[in-house]
């Protein structure tokens, strides 16, 4: 049996949807499967870091980021001392409902076949043990040359193929978030005191979304007397100056929450499959990094598939080259979220943050 697709996507979120987006402008018949509906909201830590930026500007796609403002500062707030500001180059918190929308209609204006309402039940394979497709949750099936997951680090891609851990960390997050009016910030606000941390990310349409992270074990015992009081007592005394920030603001929605999850990288590939964004290699939202580290991979991973030369070579090089971009910020990040630091060690930790970005800036900026 011929294969319907060239390659068939699976999520449609930020890694699926770029993917998906910049095969098709390479000509591949590509279809996009996505069990959500259009244009709905996901747990999300928002903050597109420098290589995601100029990702979506290179891509033709940042100006579509409307009602999202252009963050040109960080003040980093600390409980024993007074804050300390840094200019920034333009960067973005886009709402998740805004950009992967975004990122789904370019992958549908580039000729990708995109259908949301669909989940991935189970895997087809040839004779030889190559996976040529999927089957859905309705009993269909789609058939392509190759199959990539991109569903999120409970991938049902990754768990039908059997991709193994090849690395796992320790430290996690727990993580509680809310969108709040009123926030006079014009850029992002990291917060920090002994134990936990909290930040402030403008987002879309007049929107904040502060979120507050410790340890799941603290996480656990504080919401004991309510989410409120947890998210109230691991803000307070972070920092005057971040007070002060929040004080006329009001919520405009619910608490989110996320429980935690220990970062990892998998296997990236093998026959007739790929692994790209959270499904192949995830680590703690405390460094806000995965939006930028989806866009990133997608890119790799586009390149490696429309590229000369074997098949199995040019996936093998798609994961060394992630698996060298990303292993100094994963191993920086397991320490943030350890909560274990002192301040005087968290802001040498931070200083290795930011060095770590500079080799996927680099990559990109070629």
């Amino acid at each position: 049996m011929s294969a319907q697709y060239d390659v068939l996507v699976v999520g449609g979120r930020v890694a699926g949807a770029s993917t998906a987006m910049l095969l098709a402008r390479a000509g591949a018949r590509v279809a996009l499967v996505e069990r959500s509906a259009y244009g709905s909201d996901t747990v999300s830590t928002h903050g597109l870091m420098r290589t995601g930026v100029m990702q979506l500007s290179r891509w033709g796609l940042l100006d579509r980021l409307t009602g999202t403002p252009p963050i040109r500062c960080t003040t980093f707030h600390y409980s024993d001392r007074e804050p300390e500001q840094v200019p920034i180059r333009a960067l973005y918190a886009p709402r998740r409902h805004l950009l992967d929308r975004v990122l789904v209609d370019a992958a549908a204006e580039a000729g990708a076949e995109v259908r949301h309402g669909v989940a991935v039940t189970s895997l087809l394979r040839d004779d030889g043990g190559r996976v040529t497709g999927v089957r859905t949750r309705d009993g269909s099936e789609l058939t392509a040359g190759i199959t990539i997951g991109a569903d999120g680090i409970r991938s049902t891609i990754a768990s039908a193929t059997g991709a193994p851990v090849v690395r796992r960390g320790r430290s996690r997050s727990a993580v509680l978030y809310r969108y709040y009016a009123g926030v006079e910030s014009t850029g992002y606000e990291w917060a920090y005191a002994p134990g936990r941390g909290a930040g402030l990310l403008p987002t879309t349409d007049g929107a904040t979304c502060v979120f507050v992270a410790t340890t799941p074990a603290r996480m656990r015992s504080l919401r004991r007397g309510g989410t409120e009081q947890a998210f109230t007592t691991l803000l307070a005394d972070m920092a005057p100056s971040l007070t002060d920030l929040l004080s006329p603001a009001t919520p405009v929605d619910r608490m989110h929450g996320w429980a935690g999850a220990a970062g990892f990288f998998r296997q990236a590939w093998g026959p007739g499959w790929a692994l790209v964004g959270d499904a192949g290699y995830y680590k703690d939202p405390i460094t806000t990094h995965g939006m930028t580290d989806a866009l990133r991979d997608a890119e790799l991973l586009s390149d490696a598939l429309t590229g000369a030369g074997p098949e199995s070579a040019a996936l093998a090089k798609y994961q060394a080259t992630r698996d060298e971009l990303s292993t100094a910020l994963f191993e920086v990040t397991e320490s943030v979220a350890s909560y274990a630091w002192s301040l005087d060690e968290l802001r040498v930790l931070l200083r290795k943050v930011s060095s770590a970005m500079k080799a996927e800036v680099a990559q990109f900026a070629l």
